[in-house]
């Protein structure tokens, strides 16, 4: 269902909202039959909207949408056991819904069965549930107490006694949506982070004091240790409390070289504030038995980290690296490559796609050759070899480190048609090379020169080839641009010290620097120092960017689909009758009125017209 055919359905909705239809009518549909039950559920009326629910499962029994409606009826009225029933055969006939694991995963934790509960939860986050973790953790009522007790002292601290009470981090670490999402995914969230900080100091607390140990806080332990090393150990700490974590670390390492007992909650703790793999020998610690969510979190920390480190001498380099600038940039992203993701966004996608559910166009089938000129740690590469399954993909960068994370994750998802290599996009004029499509996003602006890079790219399309190109905005960046400055002034360094302590600086002046709190980049060690530390950053304008690409012969195909529909609805009310969403000098009037518009990035096609 389009844009268009959505508002038609709504409004037939509104029209129809004073009575149900008469349901039992051969000529309604099932489609239609779904939508009147989910309004009624939306309206708390349930029985009307099981009763529909009912009709539509006489019809089709594997109705997904009305076996997920009937579960979630069930669960509101407390019967989690008839709720896991409905929900199991949602996922029976759609195995990829994430959102009935999400439920599946409630139910069953409220039945008591949290093995169950925690596989649905850790389904739901890797089939894109990922993406609404932080709103679905702010809902819990625990979650929300803590929260507001943080918020009614802030900015002034709270103690962990006021916080937490008697109880300690035991509410917290009950809760396996919480620990699956910390496992799974950067939880880019403000209050999450503040309220994590203090629960991670509490734990540190805990082992300090040899406190007893249960598997739920020794489970939160080793999620939360998950979580800071995912976000590479962003949050603030207190200079006593690093103190307190050095002393528990060095404990750690005696036990470690003595042949002690190291009780599961001291490696968590220690874990959530050091990263293991980095400690003396760690890889003592894989040769002693762990319980599993312990086991877990040394795959992480651990035994990734060498997989990586064993890899890189197995990577070609391409091309030299000359240039200051470029040496300069590798050296960054060799100490925080970016972006540490986690969870394929693709894997909904893929499954369908094996199934049959989904048949690859023409386009997508053809055995194209493609170049990604900075991939990073893998994600965009990943997704692209996805889609393309037959083509040939060809993913430099300038940071064996970031090459290294990306072969893992392709080796991970049984990828084979990516090649990856380290290069200098500036230097990519020499590999005797061409290429259907050219894709580099984010990166061109990182440059000594963006159109020097960009000139070599184009020198590699092929007559007829595409390129997706992604650079910073001039307009949209001023916050940035603004916060570079303050950073300058206040003489913060690209260090992990300073880094935590610019970002607790930006978190206390919230409301000034609401964009950046909302930007997922903020809430990792290199997602911030790419955001705001970055040893070179160019920003364009479109005219800019029309102006290279009537130089070099290129055709402008328009900017990527906007999160936001009102942007292109706002664009056409501003140009009516004549709005051309190809013509750069329209979008560019439009940016200088709404500077926000590519707060990200311009993302754009463009085809060679040669």
């Amino acid at each position: 269902m389009n844009r268009k055919e959505r508002r038609a359905a709504g409004k037939r909705r509104d029209e129809s909202a004073g009575s149900a239809p008469a349901f039992g009518s051969a000529g309604v549909s099932v489609a239609g039959l779904a939508v009147e039950a989910s309004r009624f559920y939306g309206m708390r009326r349930f029985n009307e909207a099981q009763e529909i629910c009912r009709q539509i499962l006489a019809r089709e029994p594997g109705h997904v949408q009305s076996l997920n409606l009937v579960g979630l009826i069930a669960q509101a009225s407390g019967d989690h056991r008839g709720a896991a029933k409905m929900f199991t055969k949602a996922i029976a006939s759609d195995e990829v819904n994430a959102a009935c694991h999400y439920n599946a995963g409630n139910s069953y934790q409220a039945l008591g069965n949290r093995a169950k509960a925690a596989a649905h939860f850790t389904k739901a986050l890797a089939l894109g549930m990922d993406a609404k973790a932080v709103g679905f953790i702010l809902q819990s009522p625990t979650v929300t107490a803590y929260v507001g007790r943080i918020a009614g002292k802030w900015p002034l601290p709270v103690t962990n006694a006021e916080l937490f009470g008697a109880d300690s981090v035991a509410p917290l670490a009950r809760d396996l949506f919480l620990r699956s999402a910390m496992e799974a995914t950067t939880l880019a969230n403000m209050q999450l982070e503040v309220l994590l900080g203090y629960a991670r100091a509490e734990l540190l607390r805990l082992a300090n004091n040899h406190d007893a140990e249960d598997d739920d806080i020794v489970g939160f332990a080793c999620a939360l240790a998950r979580q800071c090393f995912i976000n590479e150990y962003a949050y603030g700490q207190a200079e006593q409390e690093s103190e307190l974590a050095g002393a528990l670390r060095d404990r750690l390492l005696h036990h470690l070289a003595s042949g002690a007992a190291i009780t599961p909650l001291l490696l968590a703790v220690v874990a959530a504030y050091f990263p293991l793999h980095a400690l003396p020998q760690a890889d003592a610690l894989l040769r002693r038995d762990w319980p599993a969510t312990v086991a877990g979190l040394l795959r992480v920390q651990l035994r990734e980290p060498r997989e990586e480190t064993e890899d890189r001498s197995s990577i070609p380099t391409l091309t030299s690296i000359r240039n200051d600038v470029s040496v300069e940039v590798m050296r960054q992203y060799e100490e925080n490559p970016y972006p540490r993701w986690t969870v394929n966004p693709l894997t909904a996608f893929a499954a369908d796609r094996a199934r049959g559910r989904t048949v690859a166009t023409a386009e997508q089938q053809a055995r194209l050759d493609i170049l990604i000129a900075g991939c990073g740690t893998g994600s965009h590469a990943i997704q692209i070899a996805q889609v393309y399954p037959n083509a040939r993909l060809l993913a430099v960068d300038i940071s064996m480190t970031s090459l290294a994370y990306a072969r893992r994750k392709t080796r991970e998802l049984g990828l084979t048609n990516i090649e990856y290599a380290q290069a200098d996009i500036l230097e990519l004029g020499t590999i005797d090379r061409t290429f259907d499509s050219i894709e580099s996003v984010g990166v061109l602006h990182h440059l000594a020169e963006p159109f020097a890079g960009w000139r070599v790219l184009v020198s590699l399309l092929r007559p007829g080839g595409s390129m997706r190109i992604g650079l910073y905005s001039e307009l949209a960046r001023r916050v940035i641009v603004e916060a570079r400055a303050r950073i300058a002034a206040r003489n913060y360094r690209a260090t992990a010290a300073d880094i935590r302590r610019c970002r607790q600086d930006i978190f206390r002046e919230a409301e000034q620097w609401k964009p950046l709190i909302g930007a997922k980049d903020f809430y990792s060690m290199s997602g911030c120092r790419d955001l705001l530390f970055n040893v070179m950053e160019h920003r364009l304008t479109i005219p800019e960017i029309a102006a290279f690409l009537n130089e070099h012969g290129l055709s402008f195909g328009g900017f990527e689909p906007f999160d936001d529909p009102a942007v292109l609805e706002q664009f056409r009310r501003q140009f009516p009758g004549t709005a051309d969403e190809t013509n750069l000098d329209q979008w560019h009037r439009f940016e200088v009125d709404h500077p926000e518009t590519f707060w990200d990035m311009y993302v754009f096609t463009a085809t060679n017209a040669h």
